[in-house]
Formats: structure tokens, C-alpha cells, sequence
């Protein structure tokens, strides 16, 4: 009988601690912003693809007409029979690595823009060199008249 109680009171204990890790757990995700980090994810996912899209349709193209004709992203050095160094596809690669950047600075840059605010006029304290809204009639280091 008392080796029932024994059992019936670990299984209590481990409810208790999974509960406790549980609620520990959620805590954990709340205090660093999983779900805003889950929401950046799928977000940047879905802007990927976008990107991916107007390198693709848009821009690749364009850069198929400057480059020479034929099937240069099949181009390679044999070194020895079937080992190659597929230099074309490399290129190929690098083009689009650089198209794809150039087109999220192009995003980014245009957002930020939109957003940036001029920052506040400051002025320097005399007293410790602390730099104060240029409005401020006292300094909030050092708490001297200005």
C-alpha cells in the first residue's frame, strides 16, 4: 500500500516539474519575442520570394542579353576526366547573389528612408561635456543650470 502512495506521489511530483518547465518554457518565448521572431521568419520568406522573382523574371534576363551568347553557366575547365571546375556556374551564382543584394539594399534603403526622422538638435554641457537637447535648461548628468 505504501509503494502505491510512493508511485502516486512521484507521478504528482512530475506533473508538478513538467508543469513548472512548461510555464517556465512559455515565459522563456515570451520574454525574447519568439513570436515576433516566428512572424520576421515567415515574412522573410515570403519577401524572398518576391526577390527572388524580380531577379528571375526581371533582372536576369537583362543580364542573359550584356553577357555573351551560348550556355555559359555550363562552361568549365576539365581537369581530368569527368573532374571539372564548373567556373560557369560559379559566375552564374555570383551574378545573382549580387543582383539579389542590390535589390534588398534597394528595398531596405527605400523603407528606411521613408521612416528616418532628423535627430534633435543637442548642445554640449559646460560643466561635463554631456550632450543635452538643445532645449533643456539643466543638464540630466550632472543636474547643473544651463
Amino acid at each position: 500500500m505504501e509503494r502505491t502512495a510512493v508511485v502516486g506521489g512521484a507521478g504528482a511530483h512530475a506533473r508538478k516539474r513538467a508543469s513548472g518547465l512548461a510555464r517556465e518554457f512559455r515565459d522563456f518565448l515570451l520574454k525574447h519575442n519568439f513570436l515576433g521572431l516566428a512572424v520576421a521568419v515567415v515574412l522573410g520568406g515570403a519577401v524572398g520570394k518576391v526577390v527572388a522573382g524580380i531577379v528571375e523574371d526581371v533582372v536576369m534576363p537583362i543580364v542573359g542579353v550584356v553577357l555573351p551568347g551560348g550556355d555559359w553557366r555550363n562552361a568549365q575547365l576539365v581537369i581530368s576526366g569527368a573532374n571539372a571546375i564548373k567556373y560557369g556556374d560559379l559566375v552564374g551564382r555570383t551574378i545573382e547573389f549580387l543582383v539579389v543584394a542590390l535589390v534588398v539594399f534597394a528595398i531596405v534603403r527605400s523603407v528606411l528612408e521613408r521612416d528616418a526622422k532628423p535627430p534633435a538638435p543637442t548642445r554640449t554641457c559646460p560643466e561635463c561635456l554631456e550632450s543635452i537637447p538643445a532645449a533643456a535648461r539643466r543638464c540630466r548628468a550632472c543636474a547643473s543650470a544651463i
